[in-house]
């Protein structure tokens, strides 16, 4: 099983904060760091200091680690061009020497559209626009060296684009996809995307996601890795678990969740249960990034019992 880590910093972290914890990660034996993509926060008072960039945020991070991998969970379609996304996500690929994922999806919370003047356009549009991100984007990796690549779509039109920078992994970095949609998401996912990722929810519900994925995946003969995210707060005592845990139940608008809150064998049997329903890879969403022994419990209590 492959183990990393989900982050949040539009919760309230610093670049400095991020990079403790992303250094602290790997030094724990950490696959992988991805974080949100978001503006602002959702609960109803966000707090200072606010929310950091994620590809400004990743280019650091890049630059000031060595071996764990670097993306996001998930991009939104609107935040960015896909041309000029295409460009940051290869130099930073770069910048890490092939260590970078992107996660991209349709965008969902209006609130950080109108906070910070952002276009929020009716779900149907931005699945549209989602789609011809991913062609653009999938386009331009894959143009063959010394050629150009051109594109016509409803909303993104390029001309003889010189397809550079090159990602240092090819064909291109794994792209992620995920979500509870029903039919655009897993279709959408089947066609472009490496990795499909449900977030966050019963092992029952992750199942029924997994299944329509993988019909999908069989309509357009292909395979993809699933993965699950797990929201965790664990400890070894009550007092550990319960302090993990207050975060969890502040009112937010965020969707509800299946979180683990208990001990680290009760994360090691969520897991379990992952894999047993396809998951190859979970992501475990922290919501303290100062609270380093967090990642300490989950390192010495939990992934040895996954790789035994």
């Amino acid at each position: 099983m492959r183990v990393g880590l989900f982050i949040e910093p539009h919760r309230g972290a610093t670049y400095d904060t991020q990079l403790r914890l992303a250094r602290h990660a790997e030094e724990l034996g950490f696959e992988s760091l991805l974080r949100a993509d978001h503006y602002r926060a959702m609960s109803p008072a966000p707090m200072p200091p606010g929310p950091t960039d994620a590809w400004v945020t990743l280019a650091g991070l890049a630059r000031e680690t060595k071996t764990i991998r670097l993306g996001t969970m998930v991009n939104s379609v609107t935040f960015r061009l896909p041309g000029p996304l295409s460009i940051m996500v290869a130099q930073v690929d770069e910048m890490s020497g092939g260590r970078v994922e992107l996660g991209l999806g349709a965008g969902w919370f209006e609130r950080e559209h109108v906070a910070y003047g952002i276009p929020f356009p009716p779900v149907g549009e931005r699945f549209d626009r989602l789609a011809e991100q991913l062609a653009v984007i999938t386009g331009l990796w894959r143009t063959p060296d010394g050629s150009t690549f051109s594109y016509e779509g409803s909303h993104y039109r390029l001309v003889d684009a010189p397809a550079l920078p090159r990602p240092v992994q090819r064909p291109h970095p794994p792209i992620i996809m995920g979500g509870k949609g029903q039919k655009r998401a897993p279709d959408l996912a089947a066609r472009f995307a490496d990795e499909y990722n449900m977030p966050f929810k019963s092992v029952a519900q992750t199942a029924e996601q997994f299944d329509r994925v993988r019909e999908a995946c069989f309509r357009h003969d292909r395979d993809l890795l699933l993965s699950a995210g797990i929201v965790v707060a664990v400890g070894r005592n009550d007092r550990e678990i319960a302090q993990r845990a207050a975060p969890l139940h502040v009112s937010s608008a965020l969707p509800p969740e299946d979180p683990v809150e208990g001990s680290p064998a009760a994360l090691v049997q969520r897991i379990g249960e992952m894999a047993e329903i396809g998951a190859g890879r979970v992501h475990l969403r922290v919501t303290d990034m100062t609270d380093l022994g967090h990642l300490d419990v989950i390192a010495s209590d939990v992934l040895p019992q996954l790789t035994s």
